[in-house]
């Protein structure tokens, strides 16, 4: 199977197609009756030969028979000036869904399932339901029964395909599920995708609900859709029900859509058998790339076919260091963040615009417009190599000049040694991303003690508290996983923001709370500091 090289990547190729390789049997529109009558339409691919083997499933929202010359991300990504990247894939590979022309070859059968009310799959869609969760057992199951299968099944894709597999091991957990690799998905979309910090996300759900949902279910799911996101968002999957072996991605080029939801899912989940893998480049290329497909499957021939191949003594953390947009270095861990990460806090010095070990004695305050997008920069700059990993925490000291709320954005970026910033890659391709990002409305800022920890802080989110125009509150701002190599030299910066400080055609937050002034304070009495995980 073709691989894309460097100079591919460079270029952007998008998808770059195969056929189908001799020796792959097709069954398209294949009907899968439900508990309630209801009928599911899914394709089999799989091996000429007779036999039985371990089965490869996703289920998707966006077309099961649509494959790259369908895709209509990528060409309008591509025209806006994203980088995409190149994927080596065959011609049926449906969008984000497990290439058959990898798996079949390799001993397994793929089976691709339009989700209910869907393209060909009878029924009323739905977002994430209970009813959707049911439908994923009841076809893992009917999988795991067939001729062709052994009866052992595994979950495989990326974003909604990835979201789906949360859904399906945590409330369902069907008997043939025997692994699953959610790759870069949401675990708990009201923190990880639509409501950042508590601040409504408003460009990416509204395209995605009247864009890539409505093409397969119709105007419906548009009048629908909000309301059945609230219910998923008040319901967050029971990630530590999960008791299935996984491979979980997690990429620090995602924050505010799948990265906090990856780590999260991987924490928090109970299988003894489970593994990180960390990227911060181009979604899609590296889910089909060499390196991730060798450890999907090698994944899979150990734990559905049972294979000796020595996967359970793998590192449990693939880690991935940036040093810029192309350069990284890769390493293995035994944990997430690693166990020797130090939490260090630095501090913020308002009169000269710097992170330092101590706070400053005396007092300080520094007055910015909320609306405008004025920002203020703290930096920290290193004189030997650093490698700063795992999550920050932004705790802050803030009041407001004459409302009772405010919506807080900050940025982590790296400089060089000549002061230029080092762009990393972005959410979907952006070409501008920066080292990491954080969000927080300050009316919900109250922490759930028992979900928190000192380098996580975790909203509850189960009440609002206004705060008195003047009024001095610490806040502690999640500000999301990442990995980044600083030179001697380099410099990190923190940048606050009353708002979106990097801009994005696709993703954004357009429905703030800000009007006027806010104060950002610092010193002994009022400690404002970056915590700062040094590794």
């Amino acid at each position: 199977m073709p691989q894309p090289t460097p100079e591919d990547a460079r270029q952007d190729l998008g998808a770059v197609t195969h056929p189908l390789p001799d020796g792959v049997v097709v069954e398209r529109d294949v009907r899968v009756a439900m508990r309630d009558g209801v009928r599911l339409a899914v394709t089999v691919y799989r091996p000429r030969e007779a036999g039985r083997f371990p089965v490869v499933l996703c289920v998707t929202a966006y077309g099961k028979d649509f494959g790259p010359a369908d895709y209509s991300t990528l060409p309008r990504m591509r025209d806006a000036g994203m980088a995409v990247g190149t994927m080596h894939i065959s011609d049926v590979t449906t969008w984000e869904g497990p290439d058959p022309a990898f798996w079949v070859p390799n001993g397994y059968v793929v089976v691709v399932a339009d989700a209910r009310g869907f393209y060909e799959s009878e029924g009323r869609a739905g977002i994430y339901s209970e009813q959707d969760a049911e439908d994923y057992a009841e076809l893992v199951e009917w999988a795991g029964g067939q001729p062709w299968s052994t009866g052992a099944v595994g979950l495989n894709g990326v974003s909604y395909l990835a979201i789906t597999q949360w859904m399906c091991a945590s409330r369902t957990k069907p008997a043939h599920l025997k692994a699953i690799i959610p790759w870069e998905g949401a675990s708990d979309l009201l923190r990880d995708a639509t409501h950042h910090g508590g601040i409504p996300e408003t460009r990416f759900r509204t395209a995605w609900l009247a864009g890539s949902l409505a093409r397969g279910a119709g105007d419906d799911i548009v009048a629908r859709g909000p309301a059945m996101l609230e219910r998923a968002e008040r319901d967050p999957f029971p990630l530590e029900a999960i008791d299935v072996p996984a491979l979980v991605c997690a990429s620090w080029s995602d924050h505010g859509l799948h990265s906090r939801g990856s780590v999260e899912g991987f924490a928090r989940m109970s299988s003894g058998d489970k593994w990180l893998y960390t990227h911060g480049g181009k979604k899609w290329e590296v889910y089909y790339s060499a390196d991730a497909l060798e450890w999907q499957r090698s994944f899979f021939d150990h734990f559905l076919k049972g294979e000796d191949n020595g996967f359970p003594r793998r590192p449990r953390v693939r880690l991935e260091v940036r040093l810029d947009g192309e350069a990284v270095e890769v390493r293995g861990e035994d944990s997430w963040p690693p166990d020797r990460t130090q939490l260090v806090p630095h501090y913020l010095d308002l009169s000269q615009g710097s992170l330092t070990p101590d706070a400053p004695s005396a007092g300080q305050s520094r007055l910015l417009d909320a609306e405008s997008g004025q920002t203020a920069g703290f930096e920290l700059s290193f004189d030997r190599r650093t490698e700063v990993t795992g999550p920050m925490v932004a705790r802050l000291w803030v009041s407001t000049v004459d409302t009772d709320d405010l919506d807080l954005f900050v940025a982590v970026r790296k400089f060089d040694r000549d002061g230029r910033e080092v762009h990393f890659a972005g959410k979907d391709g952006h070409r501008e991303g920066v080292v990491a990002l954080g969000w927080l409305r300050v009316s919900q800022r109250h922490p759930d003690r028992e979900r928190s920890s000192p380098w996580r802080p975790f909203l509850s989110h189960d009440r609002s508290e206004p705060v008195r125009p003047g009024g001095i509150v610490p806040v502690e701002i999640e500000v999301l996983p990442s990995s980044t190599l600083f030179e001697a030299g380099e410099s990190l910066r923190l940048v606050v923001s009353g708002r979106d400080i990097v801009e994005h055609a696709r993703f954004g937050h357009d429905d703030t709370v800000n009007r006027g002034g806010y104060e950002i304070h610092a010193g002994a009495e009022h400690p404002s500091h970056l915590l700062v995980p040094f590794c």
